[in-house]
């Protein structure tokens, strides 16, 4: 990459229902819908719908994540993607990952080598995130 070139980032979830996974995700990690898109998916050629979710309100060239719905395909049967998630308080991510219908997969765990705590859990849908925490030096 050139000295004066920089990239947003951006991840999409293939997802089911995407106003369902819109609320799971701004309600646990406290992500916005910055916008929604729809149509033929240009040269995918097939219905789409999707929610762009952010931290802030807009399209700020940040980072998003989008729960992305293929209209006439099956709902996802295998993980495409983990998603994670960093969060200054992992035990009260935990509850509101259960409170949204998330399920934890375990136990919170430490791995003091790396410097965090680490929980993994699957959505409603069933795609993997896996959310940490730093700990303190």
């Amino acid at each position: 990459m050139a000295d004066n070139a920089s990239a947003s980032l951006f991840t999409k979830l293939i997802v089911d229902d995407e106003e369902k996974m819109t609320e799971y995700y701004c309600a646990v990690h406290g992500l916005n819908v910055v916008a929604r898109v729809g149509g033929d998916a240009g040269g995918m050629g097939e219905p789409f719908r999707e929610v762009i979710l952010g931290t802030g309100e807009a399209m700020d060239g940040g980072q998003t994540l989008v729960m992305f719905n293929f209209l006439d395909r099956p709902k996802p049967r295998d993980q495409q993607v983990i998603l994670g998630f960093v969060t200054d308080d992992l035990d009260a991510l935990k509850a509101r990952i259960v409170a949204n219908g998330g399920k934890p997969l375990g136990d919170i765990f430490e791995q003091t080598d790396h410097g965090v705590r680490v929980l993994f859990a699957e959505d409603p849908e069933g795609a993997l995130t896996e959310n940490v925490q730093m700990l303190a030096h």
